[in-house]
């Protein structure tokens, strides 16, 4: 995995094995959200090769797949729920009379 411009190395997340993504002096709100979609997607698309792989007997163990799974799982959770906010968020703004 590469590392994301604008992340600092001592923002390590160990349960993901992910670099939490930093924005960047100036970035907004909108690249830093796209950049995070694009690292879990990059994850989704980690994991599906990994389990296709192990379909076809390739040299990987299904203890790596099992882990590249969760991961992408997580991840994918994570920005339900950010998304879920974000959305909530909105909602509330919508409410507010002026």
């Amino acid at each position: 995995m590469t590392p994301i411009q604008g992340v600092q190395a001592s923002s390590h997340i160990p349960a993901l094995g992910l670099l939490e993504p930093q924005p960047a002096e100036g970035a907004s709100f909108k690249e830093f959200l796209l950049e995070s979609i694009r690292q879990v997607n990059a994850m989704q698309q980690a994991a599906d090769q990994a389990v296709e792989k192990l379909a076809t007997g390739g040299d990987v163990s299904p203890a790596e797949v099992l882990t590249a799974v969760q991961k992408a799982d997580i991840a994918f959770r994570l920005m339900l729920q950010v998304r879920n906010k974000i959305i909530q968020a909105y909602e509330e703004i919508q409410a507010i009379r002026v």
